[in-house]
């Protein structure tokens, strides 16, 4: 565990330090989170976060809809892009 500082100005400001901000991937305009964790606040990086909640979500579904390969996963876009044509076509209809 390594420990980094930073100080806060007057406006409630802080800067990064550099190595916190490559650790979590921020470049320049990025947000980060404060997640209370007990008596912890963490600073995370919330684009990791969703990333990991939507693999979390999607955990087994490939599996569930046996997708063995990126070829089946071509094939099922294919498919529904033809269902949702066809579903466009006829509420025109």
């Amino acid at each position: 565990m390594s420990m980094e500082l930073a100080k806060i100005t007057s406006k409630g400001q802080i800067t990064l330090p550099i190595e916190i901000r490559r650790r979590l991937r921020l470049k320049d305009g990025d947000k980060v989170a404060f997640i209370e964790m007990g008596s912890q606040i963490v600073v995370a990086n919330p684009i990791a976060i969703a990333i990991k909640d939507v693999q979390e979500a999607f955990a087994g579904e490939a599996e569930r809809l046996e997708l063995k390969d990126e070829e089946d996963v071509v094939s099922l876009v294919k498919e529904v892009r033809r269902n949702r044509k066809a579903k466009q076509r006829a509420d025109r209809a």
